[in-house]
């Protein structure tokens, strides 16, 4: 009879997704997976199967976390204007927090572009959630008046990710707060009346 699991799997992807986000996926060895989540090698490739699929629940993991700390900004008080103003002050605050570790889902594009599998599909819908989220604010900020007349939502959705993403990059470097902030406050001032 199999002997049952004795931990837990959802934390065991936790930790990996840490040592992913600190290393990256190929500088990521399945001895630094063992010691990131406590695991035996066996243990590691029984539950998870390889360290693809391991990578891709721990890429899953970070992205679900992180779009719905984006949407619960997204969808707080406030005018779309200030909304976005908090997402890009989120992104510089939450990277320095981090330890300028950058996005693991900007890392990864970085490291792999989109791969045609699972991984590359976890991407692309850490994408087009993104791009949704953001295109919705800026309809609602043209029609509360925050945001200026006439701007194309998809358009202003894909500045708004790839500014996102350029701020976690602007961490990685060790690029200032006062620089981060600076740029987010352009990118702000683009779009705003």
């Amino acid at each position: 009879m199999a002997r049952p699991r004795e931990f837990d799997e959802t934390a065991a992807v936790e930790k990996a997704m840490h040592a992913f986000w600190a290393h990256g996926y190929e500088a990521t060895s399945t001895q630094d997976l063992c010691e990131a989540t406590g695991l035996g090698r066996s243990s590691v490739y029984n539950t998870f199967t390889s360290k693809r699929a391991l990578f891709r629940r721990s890429l899953t993991h970070y992205t679900s976390t992180q779009l719905g700390k984006r949407q619960a900004i997204l969808d707080g008080p406030g005018t779309a204007a200030e909304r976005i103003a908090a997402v890009l002050d989120h992104a510089v605050e939450d990277d320095l927090d981090q330890r300028r570790r950058g996005c693991l889902v900007v890392n990864t594009l970085a490291e792999l572009g989109v791969p045609d599998d699972e991984v590359g599909a976890a991407l692309r819908n850490d994408t087009e959630r993104n791009l949704t989220m953001f295109a919705e604010c800026v309809r609602e900020g043209v029609l509360d008046g925050s945001l200026r007349d006439g701007l194309d939502p998809a358009e202003v959705a894909e500045f708004l990710l790839s500014t996102t993403s350029g701020l976690r990059v602007m961490a990685r470097r060790g690029t200032s707060r006062q620089s981060m902030h600076a740029v987010a406050d352009l990118a702000l001032a683009a779009i705003t009346r």
